[in-house]
């Protein structure tokens, strides 16, 4: 496994609380946080589940299956959505979230 790899899957592993991103860019350490926060006011409730990692070079593709419930709705949305995070110096230099497993292969520049 490479050093990227063990990087995001480390993340990962103990994420059960954490959130997507609403749209827009978050910047360093706090916009991470702040990016939790906002996609989190949306939700009761909800998890992320890794359920694949992908060794893409200086990328990471995570395939996560996203659990939630509507804060008012009540409404619970389960689905496949995926990141890519680019690694540089064994760092995350960025994060972008994908509706699915194939938008974030092509993003990566990797075929299904």
């Amino acid at each position: 496994m490479s050093k990227n790899l063990d990087l995001v899957c480390s993340i990962y592993a103990d994420w059960e609380r954490r959130d997507t991103p609403d749209q827009g860019a978050y910047r360093g350490h706090t916009g991470y946080g702040r990016w939790l926060k906002d996609w989190g006011a949306a939700w009761a409730d909800w998890t992320m589940e890794p359920q694949d990692y992908i060794d893409a070079g200086d990328q990471v593709v995570v395939v996560f299956l996203m659990k939630a419930t509507g804060r008012d709705s009540g409404v619970a949305v389960e689905r496949q959505d995926a990141m890519v995070a680019r690694m540089r110096n064994g760092k995350i230099v960025s994060l972008d979230y994908y509706n699915n497993k194939r938008q974030a292969l092509k993003a990566a520049g990797l075929e299904e």
